[in-house]
């Protein structure tokens, strides 16, 4: 380096100086990406004997919700942000290893009052990343639900909503299921039309109500003859 010229060597220096600043911001990009949110640290931790405990709850309650289908007009069901964590580690590994795409394990969800957080992890090649999507579930009108999409990262870094509206396009397809768009306040919002459900006695089942509580999913309708 002292057998250049000043002039060189200061060029030298300023690309150094710009690698290292470059090194520097891609390891706080990959470290950004690494990060396991908090929230999701804690629920996918929980203990195992717990988890198998609530899954077997949600199992128990879904079962007797359709029993509750074949006696009653009105239906209403209730679900725990502990339940469906405890079935998404449980059951959904043990009874239903296949359901979730190459690449993707350990889903979880925290309830809050207004949205919910979708958690999963996500392995590409050598590097794994939690990817959260944050969504507001609302019925927009019988059998059709609204999926309000606020934001979506990687790790710490924000992910393109565009993707997200294209990969929620193509699960639809897959499931000939009828959906549609809109945007509210520039947040895509997917509406879901459900199928109404036709069970045994040939009642049709009809979702009328969603709402978000604390740590707590609650959704209600009618089964009846038409």
């Amino acid at each position: 380096m002292t057998a250049l010229r000043k002039p060189y060597r200061t060029i030298v220096f300023i690309l150094l100086g710009a690698l290292a600043a470059i090194a520097l911001g891609l390891l706080g990009i990959y470290q950004a990406l690494v990060t396991v949110p908090n929230e999701y640290r804690k629920v996918v931790q929980a203990d195992p004997q717990t988890q198998r405990q609530a899954s077997d709850e949600l199992l128990q309650q879904a079962a007797a919700l359709a029993s509750d289908l074949r006696k009653q007009r009105d239906w209403e069901a209730w679900f725990t942000e502990a339940q469906i964590n405890g079935w998404l580690a449980v059951d959904l590994v043990e009874n239903h290893p296949d359901a979730l795409p190459e690449g993707i394990s350990d889903p979880r969800v925290a309830i809050r009052e207004e949205s919910v957080a979708l958690y999963c992890r996500m392995r590409r090649g050598a590097t794994e990343t939690v990817v959260t999507l944050v969504v507001e579930p609302y019925l927009d009108e019988p059998n059709v639900l609204g999926l309000r999409f606020h934001k979506a990262r990687a790790g710490m870094l924000p992910l393109p909503m565009g993707s997200i509206v294209e990969h929620i396009g193509e699960a639809a397809r897959d499931l000939e299921l009828k959906l549609a768009w809109r945007q509210t306040e520039g947040d895509p919002v997917a509406l879901l039309t459900i199928p109404a459900t036709l069970d045994d006695d040939g009642k049709v089942i009809h979702l009328e109500r969603v709402e978000l509580r604390e740590h707590e999913f609650y959704m209600a309708g009618s089964a009846r003859s038409e």
